[in-house]
């Protein structure tokens, strides 16, 4: 895909279309409700910025789903940010993103999670120093083919017009950042995860972000419609309660975003919304042999090709 060099780098559309994603999103997710709806929370940061937090809890389909949009600034960069990026030291920013987590009630309908964030560094005189991150990404508790097909075919056509390597590189990303090391298994059967990305110049690289935004809606509502009223009973519901504390174990540990966010002073209640209302631990479980649960691990916390190309 040509590069476009001419765009202005601008922080200004981007954030109307986060904004707008937003809704898209939430409107999306609200649908499977019949009664519940969001809670809208504006705030703004003493430091500069502010946001949009918004949160569905105690549904018909979602125990809590949340959407988060962000646009911070600040004169300068958490030390953490800085030794990562010498270069960035000394410039005012703007960080600006949406956040999806999704947790249905049902153990068969997946954790669903999306972040698409822009940033950009200035300095007088100098040129600004920005890039696009984001992904998406699927947990399940109990694991079908059908649906993991789905999500990596979702994830491959989001990249396939900006590149013809842009998936596998991005997929094989995503499964080495949503991996547990102290566990030794990945979080679950991943999709996209990219950073620091500018490399088809702004304009083409802001599209890949919008198109990233996009699938991931049009590939978890499916699922959801399919999964959400599958039967389940009290063992279903204490393994989706322990496998959900996987998901708070890597928020919590390693992931970058709520680590940036609470080491530059960000809003708390929004940076733990990911969080899973309920979640529980039980020392030293097993599967059962040839059980469902035990498929999960065997089969769908280990990367592998879901598409099946020759």
């Amino acid at each position: 895909m040509a590069v476009d060099t001419n765009a202005p780098v601008t922080a200004d559309a981007v954030i109307d279309y986060f904004k707008g994603l937003q809704d898209h999103i939430a409107a999306r997710l609200e649908a499977f409700e019949p009664e519940a709806r969001f809670f809208v929370d504006q705030w703004d940061r003493p430091s500069g910025g502010g946001g949009d937090t918004r949160v569905l809890s105690e549904g018909a389909v979602f125990e809590r789903a949340g959407v988060n949009f962000s646009h911070i600034t600040g004169d300068s960069l958490p030390a953490s940010a800085s030794a990562r990026r010498p270069e960035l030291a000394g410039r005012s920013f703007v960080a600006t993103g949406v956040s999806v987590v999704a947790h249905p009630w049902n153990p068969y309908a997946p954790t669903a999670h999306a972040n698409v964030r822009f940033f950009i560094a200035e300095k007088p005189g100098e040129a600004p120093v920005w890039w696009f991150g984001g992904g998406f990404d699927l947990t399940p508790h109990y694991g079908f083919d059908d649906d993991a097909i789905a999500w990596h075919q979702g994830a491959h056509d989001a990249c396939a017009p900006f590149g013809d390597d842009l998936y596998d590189r991005f997929k094989a990303w995503c499964d080495e950042y949503f991996y547990l090391p102290h566990r030794d298994e990945t979080r679950g059967i991943g999709g996209l995860f990219f950073d620091d990305f500018d490399e088809l110049g702004f304009a083409d690289s802001f599209a890949f972000v919008q198109s990233v935004g996009q699938a991931f809606i049009d590939s978890y509502a499916p699922i959801v419609e399919t999964r959400k009223d599958h039967d389940y009973g009290p063992a279903e519901r204490d393994f989706q309660l322990y496998r959900r504390g996987r998901y708070v174990e890597f928020n919590l540990v390693y992931d970058r975003g709520t680590l940036f966010g609470l080491q530059s002073k960000g809003r708390t209640e929004s940076i733990l919304m990911s969080m899973p209302p309920r979640a529980a631990w039980q020392y030293a479980y097993k599967p059962v042999p040839g059980s469902a649960e035990a498929d999960l691990y065997a089969r769908f916390l280990k990367p592998q090709d879901w598409l099946r190309r020759v």
